[in-house]
């Protein structure tokens, strides 16, 4: 049963080539960690237990990693089959399958590996693992196989000599061994010479000598084995991410229009029917509704909350903000910790000014409200409904405008509304 299934995820790496402080796996990736996204694949395959090995800057890494899961420290850096011996101790009497996943694989498909797992299962192999066939597979391990086809290694790059190079079938990086022939084969793993480490991937070579069945599943889209190790492949795993999300909403009804300058971050939520135009970024907790129009040119950023048949336009910036429905934002704004109620309309360059040095305030405005064009709400102020602020208006902190009152000047007065 998948149900019984431990994951191990190798997060000890420092990430080098990355030239930065961050543990190489806390990169974001369209808005979400590296290893969120492995965590997500981990989750997706139904694990009883999940087994994070951390090494390098491991607080800042458990901090940022989900409850539940077992942290494992890999005291010293000594490789991949280390790292995996390092979480021996909790798994002493299992007998069960053990899927072990790289953390800086941000493009893994949740459902490949959840069929790689099945695959497996119904294979009854020792060992399943991941491959994909690529026109330049330099840097990568390749596959050796024999004349009947068999997996009898995997050579690392480093290691392929003379045909052996010309070999397009890699390791992805994604493993279903069983548990016990596991650790036992990992005892039998030498130190690599060359890299003073011992290789995980020595254990396919272990399990054909013993004649242990191994099997394969192939990829057809190598890029979903991506190991983010330099800045230029967390660009392209971002490029890549950023391409899906973005045919994930068009499927689901979603508009936009040129794909090639939308940003929107993994985690945005947005209703079918709504039309993203050009040049708009849109970050992480983000709501949209349906029926709305956003940008062009327009940044929504997180805790963002958009009802229905709302517009907002061009050079809007919207923070921390809810925006209930029909209400529309169209030209040079800024929005941040406020309250919008439904059907509002927000002038051409207006601002909440909701930073006093010190705390962030808000502003409230409610259904109905008419806010002139340049106005700035230096917060917090209170709009009500159906109230009016004239344009140029500076309406300044502690003001309360009441349910169809009007508020105009330097610094704003409040008049009582005269109607025809």
């Amino acid at each position: 049963m998948m149900s019984r299934l431990r994951t191990i995820i190798l997060a000890a790496g420092k990430g080098i080539r990355m030239k930065s402080d961050i543990p190489k796996v806390l990169h974001e990736v369209c808005g979400k960690p590296i290893i969120q996204y492995v965590l997500d694949v981990a989750q997706a395959t139904g694990s009883l237990k999940i087994y994070l090995v951390v090494g390098h800057n491991r607080e800042a890494v458990r901090k940022r990693s989900a409850a539940g899961l077992v942290v494992v420290n890999q005291p010293r850096r000594r490789g991949t089959a280390d790292a995996v011996r390092c979480v021996e101790r909790y798994l002493k009497n299992c007998r069960d399958n053990i899927l072990i996943l790289c953390g800086d694989t941000p493009l893994l498909n949740g459902e490949l590996v959840k069929n790689l797992v099945y695959q497996h299962q119904q294979a009854k192999a020792v060992c399943t693992l991941l491959t994909a066939i690529v026109p330049n597979p330099q840097g990568y391990g390749r596959i050796i196989r024999n004349d009947r086809g068999a997996v009898v290694a995997i050579r690392e790059d480093k290691e392929v000599r003379g045909a052996e190079r010309n070999i397009s079938e890699i390791n992805v990086g994604v493993y279903c061994v069983r548990c016990p022939e596991l650790f036992d084969a990992l005892r039998s793993v030498r130190l690599n010479p060359k890299k003073k480490e011992f290789y995980l991937t020595d254990i396919i070579a272990l399990f054909h000598q013993k004649d242990f069945k191994i099997e394969t599943v192939a990829t057809s889209d190598p890029s979903e084995g991506l190991g983010v190790n330099t800045k230029e492949d967390l660009a392209v795993a971002e490029r890549i991410t950023r391409e899906r999300i973005l045919k994930n909403f068009m499927r689901d009804g979603v508009t936009i229009i040129d794909p090639y300058t939308t940003y929107i971050d993994a985690d945005v939520q947005i209703g079918k029917d709504t039309c993203i135009r050009p040049f708009t970024l849109i970050e992480k907790d983000v709501r949209i509704g349906h029926r709305c129009v956003i940008g062009p040119f327009a940044r929504l950023r997180p805790n963002v909350r958009i009802g229905n048949d709302v517009e907002i336009g061009n050079f809007i910036e919207v923070s921390r903000t809810r925006v209930g429905n029909k209400t529309r934002i169209k030209h040079f704004s800024f929005l941040g910790d406020a309250t919008v109620g439904s059907a509002v309309n927000i002038g051409a360059g207006t601002v909440t000014a909701n930073f006093d040095g010190k705390n962030k305030n808000l502003t409230k405005i409610a259904d109905g409200a008419f806010i002139g064009s340049d106005a700035i709400l230096i917060a917090p102020v209170v709009i009500g409904k159906r109230a009016v602020v004239g344009a140029g208006s500076v309406v300044t902190k502690g003001t309360v405008i009441p349910d169809e009152g009007m508020a105009v000047g330097v610094p704003a007065k409040i008049k009582r509304r005269t109607r025809p």
